[in-house]
């Protein structure tokens, strides 16, 4: 996150902090050092988040009462690019996924609720400023050096390990979000925070944050305890904040091409909505299959006709149907309506 706050601090945050809080300048004769360069003669440094590549800053970058390492000002910045971030992949992207993905006959499902895109964008942009808080800190401990994030191979394990943090990465986290996922499901936790997200039985791309901001950072937390616990290659932590993005919107959009046995695609993720109890992995069925909560999609799913019938709709009603009455008693939903079955 130290190269995404460099490269904000370089456009934005300097230009804005200079304003906000000045300060008074001393010139000097600085030139560079080993610890980085000196900034238009001004009398502080700059040292590059990576040495993969920089943007030189403005004088700015010495005009602030906050310089740059200021906690108060390295807590705003983390507050507010997950944000600002999260809205705009949340936007752009299942917007995309929407338009030209997701199949808009499903509207008529009878398990589609009235207004429901308008409720998923109000949830998930409500949701999303409380999780950015409630991940702060292990942002802004990773910012300040507290963890083993690494920039160059010489920095850390080796060459090796640039390749196979890769598979770590997903097997960790998909574990840990397996556990996070199925403890969220306990009567005791599910209505106060996991009802919120599946309240989406026929969910659309929008549906991906929809969730209680406290739900979110839960299922979110296995992606940031990880550079604390193991060591993280600076652009490999961008790569994967954005992976992980992207496929929490994939797994919503209805489209069901993995038909996969180890891939948890949008398919079993569907089921999940729909079961409640099954398909509880981010990425894999392997943790569902090694504890027994594996559901495999049905043949139908993956075929167009099929999948859209009357009768798979009604079938398919009948079946959450119960389970909501099993886990949460009352629906309380109210659906769209415009299938009779």
């Amino acid at each position: 996150m130290d190269i995404v706050l460099d490269l904000f601090e370089t456009l934005i945050g300097d230009h804005v902090y200079s304003r906000i809080l000045p300060a008074q300048l001393v010139y000097s004769n600085a030139q560079s050092s080993s610890n980085g360069s000196a900034i238009g003669g001004l009398s502080c440094h700059y040292e590059p988040a990576t040495k993969f590549f920089s943007i030189t800053p403005s004088q700015a970058a010495c005009m602030s009462a906050w310089p740059r390492e200021n906690i108060y000002r390295q807590s705003i910045n983390l507050f507010l690019i997950p944000w600002i971030f999260g809205l705009a992949v949340y936007f752009i992207f299942a917007s995309l996924s929407y338009i030209f993905i997701f199949d808009k006959e499903m509207k008529n499902h009878p398990k589609y609720l009235k207004n429901q895109v308008w409720l998923e964008i109000r949830q998930a942009t409500i949701a999303m400023p409380g999780m950015s808080l409630l991940m702060l800190p292990l942002v802004l401990g990773e910012v300040r050096g507290y963890s083993k994030m690494y920039d160059t191979s010489a920095d850390g394990p080796g060459r090796w390990y640039d390749i196979a943090q890769f598979p770590l990465f997903l097997l960790f986290t998909d574990f840990c979000i397996y556990w996070i996922h199925r403890g969220l499901h306990h009567p005791s936790i599910y209505k106060t925070l996991h009802k919120s997200h599946h309240k989406w039985i026929i969910p659309t791309p929008y549906a991906a944050y929809a969730f209680h901001p406290a739900d979110g950072f839960a299922q979110a937390l296995p992606y940031y305890i990880f550079p604390f616990l193991f060591p993280l290659q600076k652009l490999a932590y961008i790569f994967f904040f954005v992976f992980v993005n992207f496929w929490s919107i994939l797994i919503h959009d209805g489209e069901y091409m993995a038909d996969n046995p180890i891939i948890n695609g949008a398919a079993c993720h569907t089921l999940h909505h729909w079961h409640f109890r099954c398909n509880y992995g981010q990425y894999s069925t392997l943790w569902d299959r090694v504890w027994g909560s594996y559901k495999r999609p049905d043949e139908e799913l993956f075929a167009r006709e099929l999948k859209k019938s009357h009768a798979a709709w009604e079938k398919q009603s009948r079946e959450v149907e119960v389970v909501v009455g099993e886990v949460e008693g009352v629906d309380d939903r109210t659906y769209e309506g415009k299938k009779d079955i």
